[in-house]
């Protein structure tokens, strides 16, 4: 019998994802609250909103009620924003007739509480409705996945069984899946890498070229393992997909939303404004604060996210920051490296 999967979200990713399986010969209902979208998308088989000219799989149906697309699935794919996750899975909890594994593949982490998606995953599901939290995560537009181009991702959970399983759902031909035992690092790999992403951004908004890009996001990935090895990552995975192959593509490509939001900042133009002319969630934002207040928590220099948090939250003059930045005081290179390697054997 065919698996059913549920895709909640009818974003880019969800829409990108809900092709992959049905590519796979998947049974797959996607779910949102947006009836204009449900409706095109079961009429054209198309989600013009997010990835236009694309046309997408008969095989696939929409609907706006939560109980019918819940309806007979063991595997939930959670596709909504960071803010929406809490919601969305209070609403698996009351409406799943049976224990459902969910695989999330939003990239954040929740400001405040300092959680990972999939702590706030269990702590809004007991356990008899989550079987298993499995992540999705690497470098993956949505847009190159809609249209079957070579993309590659690894896949985490507690459960090898569960990871595994996820593995076989999603891998094809275009679309290769690694799994990696690490969800910390996988999680925080695909969170923090936003928000040098934004500062990439901004970098290329006022002009500063390759030079300064290229020492942004290797700063930036020494940032993304300092803390992640401090939270309990393999540091390893940050030589990963989840990590440095998501940064990489995240910081330098127009596809990605926190590059374009940071580069409008670049230009001068306004946090509100910014939000308001891309339309669409900007994790990178609210993965800034929640990385600032992670680096104090730890105790953990991030320069980077420390500047991006003053030009978001405290105004500060995106140039300034830049500058600020690279008037830093001079230190070793390695030194990151064995401050790392410290940290994993401590």
């Amino acid at each position: 019998m065919t698996e059913k999967i549920a895709v909640l979200g009818a974003g880019s990713w969800g829409t990108a994802l809900a092709l992959v399986l049905a590519d796979n010969g998947l049974d797959v209902t996607m779910w949102a609250k947006n009836k204009e979208r449900i409706a095109e998308l079961n009429t054209h088989h198309t989600n013009s909103r997010y990835l236009p000219d694309i046309l997408l799989p008969a095989s696939i149906l929409g609907t706006t009620s939560l109980a019918e697309a819940l309806e007979g699935c063991s595997t939930v794919v959670l596709a909504v924003p960071t803010k929406a996750i809490r919601e969305v899975a209070r609403q698996i909890v009351q409406t799943a007739a049976s224990p459902v594994t969910v695989v999330h593949v939003s990239k954040g982490i929740e400001p405040d509480s300092l959680l990972r998606i999939s702590e706030m995953i269990e702590q809004e599901m007991p356990e008899n409705a989550l079987k298993d939290v499995v992540v999705l995560s690497g470098p993956s537009h949505a847009e190159e996945v809609s249209l079957r181009h070579p993309t590659t991702v690894a896949v985490s959970s507690r459960s090898l069984e569960a990871a595994q399983h996820i593995q076989d759902l999603f891998m094809n031909q275009n679309f290769r899946v690694y799994t990696n035992p690490d969800m910390i690092g996988v999680e925080i790999g695909g969170a923090l890498k936003n928000i040098i992403a934004l500062a990439a951004g901004i970098s290329d908004g006022l002009g500063y070229g390759d030079n300064a890009k290229a020492a942004l996001i290797t700063r930036g990935l020494a940032e993304i393992a300092r803390l992640g090895t401090k939270m309990g990552a393999n540091p390893l995975t940050f030589s990963g997909l989840a990590g440095i192959g998501d940064l990489i593509v995240t910081c330098t490509s127009v596809h990605s939303r926190n590059w374009r939001a940071g580069n409008m900042l670049g230009q001068g133009k306004k946090l509100d404004e910014v939000l308001e002319s891309m339309g669409m969630v900007v994790e990178g934002v609210r993965t800034t604060k929640a990385g600032y207040q992670l680096s104090q928590k730890y105790d953990v220099q991030m320069p980077i996210t420390q500047a991006l948090y003053h030009i978001l939250f405290k105004e500060q003059d995106p140039k300034k920051a830049v500058d600020d930045l690279m008037a830093r005081v001079k230190k070793h290179e390695l030194e990151d490296l064995i401050d790392i390697l410290d940290t994993k054997r401590d």
